[in-house]
């Protein structure tokens, strides 16, 4: 076996590859940062008026159903779901309520 170096020596660090890989680390902070998601104004807007559609609808048809099943198992065929619907009617006003305020308290944090 003999003494001689090999005739490939590890490459040391280039600063070009440091001042590459910093640029390259910069581009893709960059690029996250403009890729993320911003809810501002109609978009906003329309998802809060559907959520207020998927809370009435939800605790209205949510109320029939738990008050038709409570009917049909008790026997008091229409109070159960008489029930049931103002039951449901006062959840979904109670949600809606508090989805309000959540984006009013939102709002006026940011001002």
């Amino acid at each position: 076996m003999s003494d001689e170096k090999p005739a490939e020596e590890p490459i040391a660090e280039d600063a070009r590859i440091d001042a590459l890989e910093e640029r390259l680390k910069a581009a893709q902070e960059r690029e996250e940062e403009r890729n993320q998601p911003t809810v501002s104004g109609v978009d906003a807007n329309y998802r809060s008026g559907n959520r207020v559609l998927a809370d009435l609808l939800g605790g209205i048809f949510g109320g029939i159903v738990i008050g038709w099943t409570f009917d049909y198992f008790a026997g008091t065929m229409p109070w159960g779901l008489l029930v049931g619907l103002f039951f449901g009617i006062g959840v979904a006003f109670r949600n809606i309520i508090r989805s309000a305020n959540a984006a009013t308290a939102e709002a006026s944090s940011e001002n």
